[in-house]
């Protein structure tokens, strides 16, 4: 393969502090490189330095043997490098069409945008990717993954050379992942140069030909995917050996905590379960499925419209998500930047759900205990950062689902409802939430947990309930469940 990107000694700093350290990256033409390393290894900074957003320091890059020097993304995409950023550049109130010929020059006819040829143009970048799309939609209609194609169109739109995917499957279900690695494949068949970055290690062995590993801003190790293992890719993201990054369920206890009969409510129809104390239910299914609906009634986020809950032997009725929690259930949600954090400091944050608690006479808030209890929470959930002062959006991904988890468990729930713990997370941060909650059911507390990851439900569940379009297909025991067929019932077939 000849190289289409070739970097040597790249070296970037921030306020004295090396995030970047001499280094070399190589893809070759039809090839993907996975870029890995845990939050802070150095991988956005690359990324954002081939994006013309940073500028490095020193080293090296070339697109098709011609040195490069980014000013700006302009001259990134100019060369032949698209970036789909995990935070999707898509622009709302466009059309899915005018978002796929952004950065052209769109057709025009007497001055005015010719929309039928605008239309069939993005049609035939969807065509070249196996997609087709009704591309007069506004984009704001479309499904993650279709939002993501639109992007990769754009790409295909600019006659990218490099295109650098970075975390993209961290909104989509499994099913959606297949189609995403269906068009990646038909890429790489075209000779583009794939730079693919993801904590899904799963997906790396599947989609990636080679893989680069950087830690503290160092590449330390490289190489072609079939040549090492999950294990080996994992101890050289962490510097030292990790046991397996799943722990060993603990044994539920026979008391029943939960009983949901014939639930209906918006997006969901005739759900049944119970949880027992110290047990960890799954809740899987594709997108839209109802799995986040589920839980936000038992959060008294959404209302129920029939059906019968019992916490604890009685009749549980929870009429806003404050009341819920006075009865300790407690929900943990999907989107923490927007839901379960608040702009300021760490500290603020990890006390702001028990501030009542922590008054002198019901009227100030104690400092003192305000640190106490900040830094008992920063030792526990091992929070990396600079100290408690620390802006919340400074931190990486993983050490803010950190302080959200401590925030919603200072709370003492018995029952906690947890919705895509993992998203955005790297692998020794996925390991040690995964021990805490596997802790957190030995000690009897009952967990119902919500994931578009089959494999992570399966590994840390102790039951899978599985949704299909509002109602209940299944409830499978982990234990004996192998993916395929877990995968069957998301789809409302059973094996």
């Amino acid at each position: 393969m000849s190289n289409l990107l070739e970097i040597t000694g790249l070296t970037k700093s921030f306020g004295g502090t090396v995030v970047l350290n001499n280094v070399d990256l190589s893809v070759g033409a039809g090839e993907v490189r996975a870029l890995l390393g845990e939050n802070g290894a150095g991988k956005s900074t690359l990324i954002k330095i081939l994006a013309g957003i940073h500028h490095e320091e020193s080293g090296t890059f070339a697109i098709d043997g011609v040195k490069q020097t980014f000013r700006n993304p302009h001259d990134s995409a100019l060369a032949g490098v698209a970036t789909v950023h995990q935070e999707l550049m898509i622009s709302p109130g466009l059309s899915v069409a005018e978002n796929v010929l952004l950065g052209t020059k769109m057709p025009t006819r007497l001055g005015k945008i010719a929309w039928g040829e605008l239309n069939r143009t993005a049609e035939k970048w969807f065509a070249e990717l196996g997609q087709k799309i009704d591309v007069s939609r506004p984009v704001d209609e479309l499904s993650a993954v279709q939002m993501t194609m639109t992007a990769i169109a754009r790409a295909l739109c600019l006659d990218a050379k490099i295109l650098i995917l970075d975390e993209p499957t961290a909104a989509l279900t499994d099913s959606e992942v297949h189609l995403l690695f269906a068009t990646v494949k038909r890429l790489r068949e075209r000779g583009m140069g794939i730079i693919y970055v993801s904590h899904r290690l799963e997906e790396v062995f599947t989609i990636a030909d080679t893989y680069t590993v950087l830690r503290n801003g160092s590449k330390v190790s490289e190489g072609k995917v079939v040549d090492t293992s999950i294990p080996e890719i994992i101890n050289s993201m962490a510097g030292r050996e990790v046991s397996s990054i799943f722990p060993d369920r603990s044994i539920p206890g026979s008391n029943e905590i939960l009983s949901v009969r014939d639930l209906s409510a918006k997006k969901i129809r005739g759900v049944n379960f119970t949880v027992k104390a110290g047990e960890t239910l799954g809740i899987g299914g594709l997108a839209g499925s109802g799995r986040s609906e589920i839980l936000r009634v038992l959060a008294g986020a959404q209302r129920r419209a029939s059906g019968t809950i019992e916490l604890h032997g009685n009749v549980y009725l929870p009429k806003s998500v404050g009341s819920a929690q006075t009865d300790r259930v407690v929900l943990v949600p999907q989107e923490r930047r927007r839901d379960g954090l608040i702009p300021g400091s760490i500290l603020s944050n990890i006390v702001i759900t028990t501030l009542s608690k922590l008054t002198n006479f019901g009227f100030f808030s104690s400092t003192r205990m305000e640190r106490k209890m900040g830094q008992a929470a920063w030792e526990k959930f091992d929070i990396r950062g600079k100290s408690l002062a620390q802006e919340i959006f400074t931190l990486s991904g993983g050490n803010q689902q950190k302080v959200v988890l401590a925030k919603f468990l200072a709370l003492s729930p018995s029952l906690l409802l947890i919705d895509e713990p993992t998203k955005g997370v790297d692998v020794t941060t996925r390991s040690e939430i995964y021990r805490l909650l596997a802790e957190l059911a030995a000690q009897g507390m009952s967990i119902i947990v919500v994931s578009s990851e089959l494999t992570e439900l399966l590994a840390i569940s102790h039951r899978v309930l599985v949704m299909h379009e509002g109602r209940q297909v299944s409830i499978l025991e982990s234990s004996t469940t192998t993916e395929a067929e877990a995968l069957l019932a998301c789809y409302g077939r059973t094996a």
